[in-house]
């Protein structure tokens, strides 16, 4: 869990978590006696935490949608995304006590040592993008492109496992999945102007308010409807899809969109782990050479918990806006 939540300072998506620790700990966990499902599942849900911890995809596009602080965005999410790995704990303490599953020995002084060095310039990442952004140094769109550079140097000169081939790969790769992306982003821009032109948004979000003006059922129905819009959807198509709605619901109730966002996100990064989509679940399926129904059943436990992070997260907006306050970006 601390892994996935630590790499979510590197990565920003949740398949890309999954895919980096659950390539090195569900084999070892398996090797100790771990059951396949329950470390693949552990794996894909720790590493829901990833959309929340910053740097993050979903906050950025977030951000530029409802022309909310970016690097505010970051920082909401933190206390969110600690909050979603200790909840995980209970249930990893419970189902390994049942089972009888334990730890290994703990690592020699040495040998943290060794993995530290190792691991020294990976660490660095994001400090140098997150205290960049917070530093003033560059935005947050400048910060990706020194991440970039920052990458390809390490990549290159200090580990020196990029050569002219993978770098070729690396960049196709991105194309492509910035093609699909930007796709994405343009029918889904279309659909939102559409609806709004046609005034489809305004007479949805009258009509969710029709149906009751208490702030707190209004927060359970919403959370319902990101849930299985989760289940069925990636992040980047609900924000373009559902923020024209949900716009005028939250100044309705005067709500904090900082917080609005965190809450959002958290609920899309839980869809994650919930089929049929559930990207995670098949990132760590495929990984672990399990079934589907396998890993499904194993990660009940620890979707119910993040669902109880979230209603925390929800009902408590201080633990979203505290750091933001403390930092003087909200």
């Amino acid at each position: 869990v601390a892994g996935c939540v630590l790499f979510g300072a590197i990565s920003g998506t949740g398949p890309a978590d999954t895919a980096a620790i659950g390539a090195v700990m569900i084999p070892a966990m398996a090797n100790r006696g771990y059951d396949k499902g329950f470390a693949a599942a552990l794996v894909a849900a720790a590493a829901t935490t990833d959309v929340l911890i910053p740097p993050s995809v979903a906050f950025v596009v977030y951000g530029v949608i409802t022309e909310t602080s970016i690097g505010g965005l970051f920082a909401a999410g933190v206390v969110p995304g600690l909050i979603m790995g200790v909840a995980l704990v209970l249930p990893v303490y419970l189902i390994s006590k049942k089972h009888g599953w334990g730890g290994d020995r703990w690592g020699t002084k040495a040998e943290i040592w060794q993995v530290f060095k190792e691991a020294l310039w990976g660490l660095l990442a994001p400090v140098i993008i997150l205290g960049g952004i917070y530093g003033g140094i560059f935005t947050p769109t400048e910060a990706a492109v020194v991440a970039v550079f920052y990458g390809l140097f390490v990549g290159i000169s200090v580990y020196r496992n990029v050569d002219l081939k993978m770098l070729y790969e690396v960049l196709r790769d991105s194309a492509v999945s910035t093609s699909i992306v930007m796709t994405v982003v343009a029918f889904a821009g279309l659909f939102a102007w559409t609806g709004s032109t046609l005034g489809v948004m305004d007479r949805a979000a009258k009509g969710l308010l029709t149906l009751t003006e208490n702030p707190v059922v209004v927060l359970l129905l919403l959370n319902f409807l990101l849930l299985i819009a989760g289940m069925l959807l990636d992040a980047i198509s609900i924000f373009y899809v559902f923020l024209p709605i949900l716009l005028p619901v939250i100044k309705h109730f005067n709500w904090d969109p900082m917080w609005f966002g965190v809450m959002m996100t958290v609920n899309l990064a839980i869809g994650t782990l919930t089929p049929p989509v559930a990207l995670n679940l098949y990132v760590a399926a495929n990984l672990a050479n399990i079934s589907m129904e396998r890993i499904s059943k194993a990660s009940v436990p620890f979707t119910v918990a993040l669902i109880l992070a979230l209603l925390i997260i929800t009902y408590i907006p201080s633990l979203s806006l505290w750091l933001p306050n403390l930092l003087g970006l909200h």
